[in-house]
């Protein structure tokens, strides 16, 4: 006792004693063999600072911490069964408060990322992630950052089986169940990652018409929300083309001399374009075609499709993280493979001078919404002096095996 008081006050070299539990050095397994208990650690904790000079093994510890946390079912992975010896060992010879059981099975691994605590703690050490929340990380903290709800973990948990062998899970059928979720859950709304300014001559300047579009398609007890509709739109770039030539089966957006309908309002035709000295284009002309709010399509016009848009007037400007899978290899720490060789550089891109409509001026951090045509989005908890937007995900499954 008075060399383990010595080792405690620091008064002992590291490296220079340990204490070891005294078992049998002539087990088959090698974990019974007389294991270490205390080892000299002279480092700062967190909470008992310098006083404390010795820190427990691991195995030591297990046990006696999931007995007084009245643990009774210890889940372990599979590379822990040889352990399981030396837990009951020290549960069985310890005075704990009651006698917990280990058990071991398959980890859930996920491809496209990797799951070791090691590997992830150089992704944040060496910046190649904003931290254990970057929402690109497979964390609690991040995946919530990213909007991922806790009942679609769940229900994704659900779905597998229990498994005694190691195995990989398709990160394809994670992401079914954050989409199942957010599409029953998540509030309607209408964003413009990259705008374009749309002039309607034909609408009176100054006007404001008062469109109603509803929270959410299948969920009446949502609510509604007002749109605001003048003669100055916000439409999306990829969602104009000046070429004509575009068929309407590749192409089912605006097109000059051609008919669009914007998403709960009029049918629009795009008339000529305004560009600056570079040849940029800066404004696209169009004029509506009155009578068209919530009615089909007079005869001898035939929309080429359906695009979403907010009013210059009332719009809101925001930031989009749009986010990707982290590493563009499915199994990147495969063998002798350096996972930091295969990060996607594609997994986080950040656009910034979005215009979303007036009603997410003040969304609440963490609310889930999905930007129509664009994805589902939920507003950031670091940066919440901004108006900013974490893509959880995109409407449809972009990888390709």
């Amino acid at each position: 006792m008075s060399l383990l008081e010595k080792m405690r006050d620091g008064k002992v070299d590291e490296g220079a004693m340990t204490l070891r539990a005294k078992i049998d050095m002539a087990s088959a397994n090698i974990n019974l063999r007389d294991p270490v208990l205390y080892r000299i650690k002279k480092m700062a904790h967190q909470r008992t600072g310098d006083k404390w000079n010795i820190y427990p093994s691991y195995d030591f510890a297990h046990g006696q911490e999931d007995a007084i946390e009245g643990v009774s079912h210890s889940i372990c992975t599979l590379e822990f069964a040889a352990n399981r010896p030396l837990y009951d060992w020290f549960t069985a010879n310890l005075p704990l408060p009651s006698v917990p059981k280990q058990y071991e099975f398959g980890r859930l691994n996920l491809n496209y990322t990797v799951m070791s605590k090691r590997k992830l703690k150089l992704l944040v050490d060496d910046n190649h992630v904003a931290g254990w929340d970057d929402p690109r990380m497979p964390t609690i903290s991040g995946l919530r950052r990213r909007g991922v709800s806790a009942q679609a973990i769940r229900n994704f948990c659900d779905s597998l089986a229990v498994a005694k062998t190691d195995g990989i899970v398709d990160v394809a059928q994670f992401e079914h169940f954050i989409r199942d979720d957010l599409n029953v859950n998540a509030h309607r709304a209408m964003c413009v990652l990259k705008p374009l300014l749309l002039r309607l001559s034909n609408v009176e300047e100054g006007s404001c018409e008062l469109f109603s579009a509803a929270n959410h398609p299948n969920r009446e007890e949502l609510g509604s929300r007002h749109l605001n509709f003048s003669n100055k739109l916000f439409i999306d770039r990829a969602d104009f083309s000046e070429d004509t030539t575009l068929s309407r089966k590749k192409f089912k957006r605006l097109v000059i001399g051609d008919y669009v309908r914007l998403r709960g309002a009029y049918i629009v035709r795009a008339d000529e374009v305004i560009k600056d000295s570079t040849g940029n284009i800066v404004e696209v002309v169009g004029s509506i075609v009155p009578n068209t709010v919530g009615a089909d399509a007079p005869e001898g016009i035939r929309p080429r499709g359906v695009i979403h848009w907010v009013d210059s007037a009332t719009a809101v400007e925001c930031t989009a993280n749009l986010y990707d899978r982290l590493f563009n290899e499915a199994a990147p720490d495969e063998g002798d493979k350096n996972f930091l060789e295969h990060i996607n550089p594609a997994s986080l891109v950040r656009i910034t001078g979005c215009k979303a409509e007036s009603s997410l001026s003040d969304a609440a951090v963490g609310h889930h919404y999905q930007f129509e045509r664009e994805g589902y989005f939920t507003r950031d908890s670091i940066e919440k002096d901004a108006l900013v937007f974490n893509c959880t995900i995109g409407l449809r499954d972009n990888w390709k095996a």
